[in-house]
């Protein structure tokens, strides 16, 4: 009997020990940029800014774009609990037409996996 209950208060007390880990979580200021109209060959930088509100530190693993034509920078360091972090992605505004495309970013967040959004369209010099 004694035995069955120090394994008890054992897988008890191991149990609670999992509920309290410190996890990261992700934030984003905004899940979508509009670039809107602009022209062929303007600037193409954007950054999606986040906080860490969780209470331990936040690693970007990876950041990936649905095409070549979209390049995503990642943060190499951790970013501490309550701090803000930025993800740069320049499109190749030498292609004119609509924008449509996903950013997948993994984590250690709660939440691993966020899909950002960019839109817009670019348009050929001088056109209306």
């Amino acid at each position: 009997m004694m035995k069955k209950t120090v394994l008890m208060l054992f897988i008890g007390l191991l149990s609670l020990g999992v509920y309290a880990q410190e996890t990261a979580k992700i934030e984003f200021k905004s899940e979508t940029i509009d670039y809107g109209e602009i022209e062929r060959g303007s600037d193409g930088v954007r950054v999606f800014e986040f906080t860490n509100t969780g209470d331990a530190p936040l690693v970007i693993s990876d950041v990936k774009s649905s095409c070549g034509c979209t390049i995503p920078k990642k943060p190499e360091e951790p970013i501490m609990p309550g701090k803000v972090g930025k993800i740069e992605v320049k499109y190749d505004t030498n292609r004119v037409g609509p924008i449509r495309k996903a950013i997948t970013v993994t984590s250690n967040a709660d939440t691993p996996t966020k899909v950002l959004k960019i839109k817009g369209t670019v348009k050929s010099p001088g056109a209306k």
